[in-house]
């Protein structure tokens, strides 16, 4: 009667059993587990996998994990009271389901260790504080929007606005960290599962990382439970003394297949549709990230949402940035516009980006800022067609070689070092230079390793600064520093600029001023007119 040998067992061990009595596609009603904890994990007679949501004494509604087929009479069994997932080292490298299951043609997993997937997030005294800085190898993120290790922060965007481009190079630049990254794929098509795969497998990043897949021909279920399950194989590489960043790529898909099922289920519907707990179900995950005091290692969240025409004031990306510490989000607009990657500045932050940075680094990004800002207005005042004074010129000089600097294809990442060297050596001109964008970038990459301290930086950019700027005689100093003593400073004083003379009333006391000859009395006759 019983095809499974595990159902058999858990059986005869005396755990909860039931009938079906009734399905609707995903969800499944089962009379007799009268008792059963919320959220166990149920075992169905033909091997399908089933989550106790709601139960109402004998009766209770089920989440059919595996599929929406489901035959009346089919008998259940409590397996577990919670529902659990592999977990472990071993999954490094390898492409799973949201239940375990290899999906890469590599073998069977090599893990006994399970782990719930619902955990409870870390207590405030739990914690530590967030100090140190996820080099993406974006520049223009790393520099105006620092992550931290430990962090929450959003990627928000519309579809193609480079999103995953920016994922997948965040992955690619944690090769030689021993950081492991957990990648979960939501309700993503098959075209764009294989050209993300084929990236992380291209760049290497493939063999730090985990990949939880649950495509759009998966179960709703499945794609329900994917950021829970992957957030729970993170969580014990975390507390095992490993960093780990998950990205959640993408929650909209998350949300839209808890919705549906919910609709299923009958819950009442809130904003938009969604369940009233849809808040909660993204809070209570991403509230699982931050950095352990017991060990000083750090769990940073990446959840991505899906942002149509660039509207971030939709209910679940509000909802995202609220619960977050900061988002940075990606503009389709600029996208179009050829500006890659197209983070917009002006709505993207990082509320503990600066926690992470030196001072020199701060520095670093008040100045561009500020340059930039100086190079969007000179921008919008030479669109009247009129010449433009020196200052804006050379605002609109600036600008532009900051922004070729910012320009990245995918394939092209910077670490830290050489993101300073880059920008510093541009400001160094003050854009009264021109400067060879791409062969700084190369010289950059070569002598980033050079560098272990501040004279190290300034040294190497003052060479850089000669061996890629021309059109300028002498190397200028930074607005900073104070302008060196001139050699001929005391024959300079010695001669003090030329003014024409001025006569004082007292500067000759004993001679007295001549009479104009206009005014001299020549005759009497003149006396006496005058």
């Amino acid at each position: 009667m019983f095809d499974s040998s595990t159902f058999q067992r858990l059986v005869e061990s005396d755990n909860l059993t039931g009938e079906v009595v009734a399905s609707n596609s995903f969800i499944v009603e089962v009379k007799g587990l009268e008792g059963v904890r919320l959220g166990s994990q149920v075992l169905f007679e033909d091997g399908q996998r089933g989550l106790v949501r709601e139960a109402y004494g004998d009766r209770v509604i089920l989440f059919n994990v595996d599929s929406e087929r489901m035959e009346p009479g089919t008998l259940a069994v409590v397996e577990n009271d919670v529902l659990s997932v592999p977990v472990g080292k071993q999954l490094v490298g390898r492409v799973i389901s949201p239940m375990g299951t290899p999906l890469d043609n590599k073998g069977a997993l090599r893990t006994t260790a399970t782990s719930g997937i619902f955990n409870a997030a870390p207590g405030i005294m739990a914690r530590s504080m967030l100090n140190e800085q996820l080099a993406s190898g974006v520049t223009a993120v790393d520099m105006f929007f620092p992550v931290v290790l430990g962090q929450r922060i959003a990627i928000l965007g519309d579809s193609k606005a480079g999103k995953s481009t920016f994922l997948s190079q965040l992955s690619a630049s944690q090769e030689g960290t021993e950081r492991i990254v957990v990648y979960v794929l939501i309700g993503k098509r098959k075209v764009d599962i294989e050209r993300l795969l084929a990236n992380l497998r291209e760049s290497g990043a493939m063999q730090h990382t985990i990949v939880v897949l649950a495509d759009i021909f998966d179960s709703l279920t499945q794609s329900y439970l994917a950021p829970y399950a992957a957030c729970a194989m993170a969580e014990y590489l975390w507390y095992n003394g490993e960093d780990v960043v998950v990205i959640y790529d993408d929650l909209s898909s998350h949300a839209e297949a808890y919705r549906q099922l919910s609709l299923l289920q009958e819950v009442d519907p809130g904003r938009d549709s969604y369940p009233g707990d849809m808040f909660y179900a993204h809070s209570s995950l991403l509230e699982r990230a931050g950095k352990l005091l017991i060990n000083g290692k750090t769990l940073t969240a990446l959840p991505v949402v899906i942002t149509p025409n660039d509207d971030i004031t939709a209910y679940l990306s509000t909802s995202i940035m609220s619960i977050t510490d900061g988002q940075i989000i990606f503009d389709l607009g600029l996208f179009r516009s050829g500006i890659r990657p197209a983070v917009n500045a002006g709505l993207s932050v990082s509320r503990v980006g600066g926690q992470a940075q030196t001072k020199r680094q701060k520095q670093l990004s008040s100045s561009l800022f500020q340059k930039l800002a100086k190079y969007h207005e000179a921008e919008e005042f030479s669109h009247f067609g009129s010449s433009l004074s020196k200052e804006a010129t050379i605002d609109l000089t600036i600008g532009k070689q900051i922004y070729a600097a910012l320009q990245q294809p995918p394939e092209e990442l910077h670490n830290l070092v050489e993101q300073q060297l880059i920008l510093e050596t541009i400001l160094l001109g003050g854009g009264e230079a021109e400067i060879d964008i791409a062969g700084l970038k190369k010289s950059a990459k070569k002598e980033a390793a050079g560098v272990k301290d501040e004279n190290d930086f300034d040294h190497v950019e003052a060479m850089l600064f000669k061996k890629h700027a021309t059109q300028a005689e002498v190397l200028p100093t930074k607005p900073s520093e104070s302008a060196p003593e001139s050699p001929s400073t005391d024959t300079v004083a010695s001669k003090p600029t030329e003014q024409p003379p001025t006569e004082k009333p007292d500067s000759k006391p004993d001679t007295k001023p001549e009479t104009p000859p206009e005014t001299k009395p020549n005759s009497k006759r003149e006396t006496k007119e005058k």
